[in-house]
């Protein structure tokens, strides 16, 4: 276990060397700067050991010690520069914090504007904070300073930009060139300024002299093509691809270049047979096929178009990389967004057979086991997961609530035990509590009401901002009709917390059902079902439930029968609905 001396422990010993040294060369001051020579030394020594601290994991205590020299000697402005910066750095710095660091960092940049580290730090710092003024009067200082240094010019050219100083960013771009050579890069941003001030024809003609150095090469047709797309001349951007395939007729890059321009034509079958040509073309590495297989499915579902083109094309990119994971992976997504759960599984199985030891992948599958409710094969993926990650503590939400599915309560308290002996209630409170409360709702379930009701308090005590504890609890006090007032503050709060939680909301308009207030009930379930994706059995069954109080029984039965569609196996929804009436559950 790596060990760290303590901040104070530290600085005491620090203090005591350099208190030494000091006392064998005496105790001088300095006369213009108020600071003893002293207190300059041990700041010097100080901000040493701060920063040999630097790479350290104990950031505190570097913060600590910079914060110490500068306290020390508030003329040494590197001491000073540091300590803003790492008042910005902090979490829970204020607004106020960050100007006076910025304040700080500006002594040292003043001081020495050819520390370019520290000039690009402060420029940054300007610009974060919305002082994009002084950010470019740093980087332009620094750029007289640098004038070959590629990195600091194209920073100068980027200030110019947020200024709004599109000429001077063209002028930069043109002195970048006459030491670096004309590039895409640079071609392409000088284009993008001429846009921006309204010179097409600029833009046009620096393309086009980038072009002329090298016609035949097809990044730079691409390049011509994707500008002339860009204001609207389809011509001449479709001539630059053709130019681009005849010098390369395998390029896949090519082909996915066609096919994007003939989809912001609307050209479907074209795009179709672009797309086509991309994947199977040779030139194209796996995972950029990858990425035109996503954006493609993509389409094609926002679109709700053909899935047959989508298999095919999956179809063809299995033949072409048959022992790749990621393509079976990616096809199993597939699979799982179209609900076809069956042949999801079958895909990620082929992908973990070819890398058995993908934690991430058997975590897929056992969310893809969940959504088909197959709950065995889910918990034996999720158990195969853990042997690859087991500090995964995420899985074990997983596993319990699973069990809890199947009506297997030992194994579901099993599970949460053994998660909660391996969770620190202090640092993990919320997984805690979380964990605390799923072990909460299975006592529940056994009919350990009172064993369930001291985890739900001790989930909160731990974390008393859990409103998935809150929103179980009270729901579990309403159906015992139990402490109302308490299920509804808890109710309120998890629902003020999560207002579009139709889960939540739900418990909010039953506390008010069982506590007889049938208006704010039926206003609430209301909500409950607007923000619902798919409302389930329960709340539509509630929401007929509150409708038969509230004395329009005829509606009401037409949602128990909604909810007996979505439950045929309760037998209390058909009570309701062969009887006409309530009954508690």
């Amino acid at each position: 276990m790596k060990k760290f001396i303590s901040i104070a422990i530290l600085a005491f010993i620090v203090m005591a060397v350099v208190g030494q040294a000091m006392a064998k060369n005496g105790k001088g001051t300095n006369a213009t700067s108020g600071v003893s020579l002293q207190d300059k030394r041990k700041a010097d020594y100080i901000y040493m050991q701060a920063h040999a601290l630097k790479e350290s994991d104990s950031i505190a205590a570097y913060f600590d010690l910079i914060k110490y020299a500068h306290k020390l000697d508030t003329t040494n402005t590197a001491a000073a520069f540091y300590y803003g910066y790492l008042l910005l750095l902090k979490d829970n710095s204020t607004k106020e914090d960050m100007e006076r660091g910025l304040a700080l960092m500006k002594k040292h940049v003043d001081a020495h504007p050819e520390d370019y580290y520290e000039a690009t730090y402060y420029s940054d710092a300007c610009i974060t904070l919305g002082h994009n003024d002084l950010g470019l009067q740093v980087m332009e200082k620094l750029a007289e300073l640098n004038p070959s240094k590629t990195e600091v010019q194209m920073r100068l050219a980027a200030a110019y930009v947020r200024n709004e100083k599109f000429e001077k960013a063209l002028r930069v771009y043109e002195r970048i060139e006459e030491f670096e050579g004309e590039s895409i890069e640079t071609t392409a941003y000088k284009a993008a300024l001429c846009s921006e001030i309204g010179d097409t024809i600029g833009a046009i003609q620096q393309m086009r002299n980038l072009y002329n150095t090298a016609p035949a090469n097809v990044s730079y047709n691409l390049v011509m093509s994707q500008m002339f797309n860009q204001y609207g001349m389809q011509d001449s951007a479709i001539y630059y691809l053709d130019r681009a395939q005849e010098l390369e007729p395998n390029n896949g890059n090519v082909y996915f270049a066609k096919a994007q321009y003939y989809d912001a034509l609307g050209d479907s079958i074209n795009y179709d047979k672009e797309i086509y040509n991309a994947l199977v073309a040779p030139g194209l590495d796996v995972d950029t096929k990858l990425d035109v297989l996503t954006q493609y499915t993509s389409t094609q579902i926002m679109r709700n178009d053909s899935t047959d083109r989508v298999n095919n094309l999956f179809k063809v990119l299995v033949e072409q990389h048959p022992l790749e994971p990621k393509v079976h992976e990616l096809y199993s997504m597939y699979f799982s967004t179209m609900k076809d759960y069956k042949h999801a599984v079958e895909e990620l199985g082929y992908g973990l057979d070819l890398d058995p030891t993908n934690a991430e992948a058997w975590q897929r599958l056992m969310v893809v086991n969940v959504m088909d409710e197959n709950y065995p094969k889910a918990i034996e993926a999720a158990k195969k997961a853990l042997e690859y990650n087991p500090e995964n503590m995420d899985l074990y939400r997983y596993i319990a609530p699973l069990y809890y599915q199947m009506k297997e309560y030992d194994k579901a308290i099993a599970t949460y035990d053994d998660a909660l002996a391996m969770v620190d209630s202090v640092k993990d409170n919320e997984l805690y509590s979380d964990l605390l409360g799923g072990k909460g709702d299975v006592m529940v379930e056994i009919g350990d009401t009172i064993g369930a009701y001291n985890l739900y308090e001790e989930a909160l005590s731990i974390c008393p901002g859990n409103t998935s504890v809150m929103n179980n609890y009270a729901y579990f006090l309403s159906l015992s009709d139990k402490n109302l007032d308490k299920a509804e503050s808890m109710a309120a709060k998890a629902v003020n917390a999560n207002p579009n939680n139709a889960t939540f909301i739900d418990t909010y308009a039953w506390v008010y059902f069982k506590k007889k207030n049938y208006d704010m009930a039926l206003f609430y379930i209301k909500s409950a079902i607007n923000n619902a994706d798919e409302p389930s059995a329960d709340i539509i069954e509630h929401y007929g439930d509150i409708l038969y109080m509230t004395g329009d029984k005829d509606e009401a039965v037409k949602q128990w029968e909604k909810a007996l569609e979505l439950s045929p196996d309760s037998d209390i929804l058909k009570r309701k609905v062969e009887n006409k009436t309530y009954f508690e559950n």
